[in-house]
C-alpha cells in the first residue's frame, strides 16, 4: 500500500514538473503530462511496483533556443546534502547544461543551499521539494495568469509608460508563482485577470 501511494503521489510530482518546464518554455512531451496513473506505474515502476526515481530524470531544449537546456534530477536522498549537489552538478557539467532542477522527497540541508548560491555565476539551480510539486498552483482558480515580459518587452514597457522599474509593484523571488516560472531579479511578469466592467485587464510586477 505505501508503494502504491508513494507511486501515486510521483505521478503527479512527475506530470507537475514537466508542466513547470512547458511553461517556461522547454520541449515537453503532452504524452508524459497526460499520462494516467496506471500507464505511469507500468512505465516507471519495477518488479515490485515501487518507482526508481532516477528514471524520472530528464532534460530537454528550448522551444526558441535549442542551445538552451535544462536537466531536471529526482534525488531519492530525503534530506539533500552536499553529496547530492555535488553529483547533480557532475551531470551538468557532463552534458554541458547550465540551467538545473532537483526534485527532492524531503529537505534540503543549509549547505546544499549554499551549494546554489556558490554556483551561481555558473550554474542557475533550482530546489523543489515533492510536496511543492504535488498540485500545479497555476491550475488554481485564484491565480491569474502570468506571462514572463521578455528584455524587449520590458524596455517597451517601461517607455510606454515613463516607469523606472523601482516603480512597479513588486513579486518575491519565493512567491511561489515567481518559483515555478523560474522568476529572476529584474524580471517582469505581465499579470491577467479577469474584469467585471473590461473583461479583463492586466497589471504587472517585477520580481525582487
Amino acid at each position: 500500500m505505501a508503494d502504491q501511494d508513494e507511486t501515486a503521489k510521483l505521478w503527479k510530482v512527475n506530470r507537475t514538473i514537466h508542466e513547470l518546464v512547458k511553461d517556461r518554455g522547454f520541449q515537453v512531451s503532452d504524452e508524459e503530462i497526460n499520462m494516467d496513473l496506471n500507464s505511469f506505474r507500468s512505465h516507471y515502476g519495477g518488479h515490485s511496483g515501487s518507482v526508481d526515481r532516477g528514471q524520472l530524470n530528464f532534460f530537454t531544449n528550448h522551444r526558441d533556443n535549442p542551445s538552451d537546456q535544462i536537466f531536471v534530477f529526482f534525488s531519492d536522498e530525503r534530506s539533500v546534502g552536499v553529496k547530492t549537489m555535488r553529483k547533480l552538478l557532475s551531470i551538468l557539467e557532463e552534458k554541458n547544461i547550465s540551467r538545473g532542477i532537483i526534485v527532492f522527497p524531503g529537505n534540503m540541508t543549509p549547505s546544499a543551499r549554499k551549494v546554489i548560491v556558490a554556483m551561481a555565476s555558473q550554474y542557475k539551480l533550482e530546489e523543489f521539494s515533492e510536496a511543492d510539486l504535488l498540485v500545479n498552483i497555476t491550475h488554481h482558480a485564484l491565480v491569474p495568469k502570468h506571462e514572463l515580459l521578455s528584455a524587449e518587452q520590458k524596455k517597451t514597457l517601461l517607455e510606454k509608460y515613463r516607469l523606472k522599474e523601482t516603480q512597479l509593484p513588486r513579486i518575491q523571488l519565493a512567491d511561489p508563482v515567481a518559483r515555478y516560472y523560474g522568476l529572476r531579479r529584474g524580471n517582469v511578469v505581465k499579470i491577467t485577470r479577469p474584469s467585471e466592467t473590461a473583461g479583463r485587464y492586466a497589471s504587472y510586477r517585477i520580481c525582487f
